[in-house]
């Protein structure tokens, strides 16, 4: 057996059933050692490696830190073997969260709680994207979308009125799934922060629909908030199409449209858009496509109301969580997954960063 201070040799007793003729170490599954040569020291340490930096790295790091030397598969499989154990038993929460069967979370009023929703782009291997259309018109897809989701808390705000998260509080959860089946989880993450005692509750994501559906099933009543930067990327995006080349005429037209977006005079910049004439097909048709997506989102953007509220309207926590849950792990040059594996590396990751990592080892090592 390899453990974290070298070699040992484990002797237990061998049991042989004289009916069916199968053997089995029960001491094994009392250490924690069933059906593999390394102690539960090394496997912990190999998860807090893999869940962090790429396999490799994680065994050199183990070699020089510790002194213990593993195989980088020995650290990918143990890695993704532990992930994807938290991943079933998050499903097996999720499934009592469907039938309701959700326990009271009893504490004091939170002041306001958040939920934030992303998706960001993973590589994966070819077979994941078998039958997929890519981003670019007849080419194949070469990533799929995890689904990510964040709760934190705010009961502050600073002199100026501008809202303060509050310390440690934000919390993740996210995966390799369609919509509905992501609904299910966020729903489950903001039920256990105390989404039953928040005093007031807010959704806020960018104008992708998939979002403001899962809003209306799971939390309904909540304040619904387009980040404003995103909002403003649309205006941009738009105006750069519009005048591609007179960055003078591009700023001027920004600056009228922009403050009707922030002083959330949405009804005068949909009006605006629309009067926008051009013979240009394409042109003409991304003018009407942004003038739907801020009159679908007219009142998820009425920016001055959630300000004298002292609420966000930036989604900068989730777009950071996309970052650093996400993207300094599984987006690195060269590194292609399966769905499974990055699954199985979400789940180990958002364990590790919500503060629930040794808690669950606890709760491993008991059962």
């Amino acid at each position: 057996m390899r453990t974290i201070v070298g070699l040992a040799r484990i002797s237990r007793p061998y049991y042989l059933c004289s009916q069916c003729h199968v053997g089995q170490f029960p001491a094994d599954v009392e250490l924690d050692i069933d059906n593999t040569e390394l102690s539960p020291g090394v496997r912990r340490m190999q998860a807090m490696v893999g869940h962090d930096a790429p396999f490799d790295h994680g065994r050199e790091q183990m070699k020089v830190l510790a002194g213990v030397e593993v195989t980088t598969k020995s650290v990918e499989r143990t890695a993704e073997a532990i992930g994807d154990d938290i991943a079933q038993r998050e499903q097996r929460e999720i499934a009592r969260a469907v039938q309701l069967d959700l326990p009271v979370i009893i504490g004091k009023p939170i002041p306001i709680l958040y939920v934030q929703m992303d998706g960001t782009g993973v590589p994966v291997v070819k077979k994941e994207t078998v039958g997929r259309q890519g981003k670019t018109d007849g080419q194949p897809a070469h990533t799929r979308e995890v689904k990510l989701g964040c709760v934190f808390t705010q009961t502050a705000w600073d002199k100026d009125g501008y809202p303060i998260r509050d310390p440690d509080s934000t919390t993740y959860t996210g995966a390799i799934e369609t919509a509905e089946e992501f609904g299910k989880r966020i729903y489950l993450e903001a039920w256990k922060r105390g989404w039953s005692r928040a005093q007031k509750k807010v959704v806020m994501g960018d104008g992708a629909e998939w979002i403001w559906n899962l809003a209306e099933q799971y939390f309904p009543g909540a304040v619904q908030i387009v980040d404003l930067f995103h909002a403003r990327q649309h205006l941009w995006e738009l105006v750069r199409k519009l005048y591609p080349n007179d960055a003078g005429k591009q700023k001027a037209w920004m600056k009228i449209n922009q403050r009707r977006l922030d002083t959330g005079k949405i009804e005068k910049l949909v009006a605006a858009l629309r009067s926008i004439v051009s013979t240009n097909p394409e042109l003409a048709d991304k003018i009407r496509t942004e003038a739907d997506y801020f009159e679908r989102n007219t009142e998820r953007m009425r920016y001055p109301q959630f300000r004298s509220q002292h609420l966000f309207v930036g989604s900068g926590v989730i777009e950071a969580g996309c970052k650093t849950v996400i993207g300094s792990r599984l987006k690195q040059s060269g590194m292609f997954w399966t769905v499974r594996g990055a699954n199985a590396i979400i789940a180990l990751r958002c364990c590790h960063l919500n503060g629930g990592f040794e808690d669950y080892w606890e709760t491993r090592r008991a059962a």
